[in-house]
């Protein structure tokens, strides 16, 4: 493929997005990734400032949260070396208000991560394949960010329990679940 001279050759790989001129079909540029705006309009906080000390009353859910997360990305070391594979995720569960999202803010305070909060709901879409290419886009966003603590509210939107006799929105909704996990 012929390429303009001032594109450097390490940044075109397979599948970037290019653009090319119209009569020789020559790369011209390189674009930055194609993101859906749902995945981009989500809440992304470089550095929150949420810390334990904000959180009220909840002391034995910190040091869980802290020993399940923040403890396998601050000292991973340890973990690979008595050979336990730390968590991939954590669920918090509660009523609205009971300090979730701000507990998920102090811990991505204390191990310097990025903040990514989107609503489970907008992650049910119409189209068949949207919502898993919602999740495998926030995912990627996630690695670029890295280190990344997503966090699901009202995942119960998407988590439904299976029925037999099922629409084809109920069957995306489990689509979307499955590419989840």
């Amino acid at each position: 493929v012929n390429a303009a001279e001032s594109i450097e050759a390490a940044k075109i790989s397979v599948g970037s997005r290019v653009a090319l001129n119209k009569q020789t079909l020559a790369v011209m540029g390189v674009l930055p990734a194609s993101v859906d705006p749902m995945v981009s309009a989500s809440e992304i906080v470089a550095k929150p400032t949420a810390t334990y000390q904000d959180v009220g009353g909840l002391g034995d859910q910190i040091r869980e949260i802290r020993e399940a997360v923040e403890y396998p990305l601050l000292r991973s070391e340890l973990y690979r070396k008595i050979g336990v594979d730390p968590p991939k995720g954590v669920l918090l569960l509660g009523p609205p208000g009971t300090g979730k999202t701000l507990i998920a803010k102090a811990v991505a305070h204390h191990t310097n991560a990025t903040f990514i909060r989107l609503v489970g709901s907008e992650l049910v879409q119409k189209y068949i394949g949207e919502g898993a290419r919602l999740v495998r886009e926030l995912f990627q966003l996630a690695r670029e960010k890295a280190p990344s603590i997503i966090f699901i509210d009202e995942v119960d939107s998407i988590g439904a329990k299976r029925l037999e006799v099922a629409t084809s929105g109920d069957r995306e909704v489990q689509r979307t679940l499955m590419q989840l996990l």
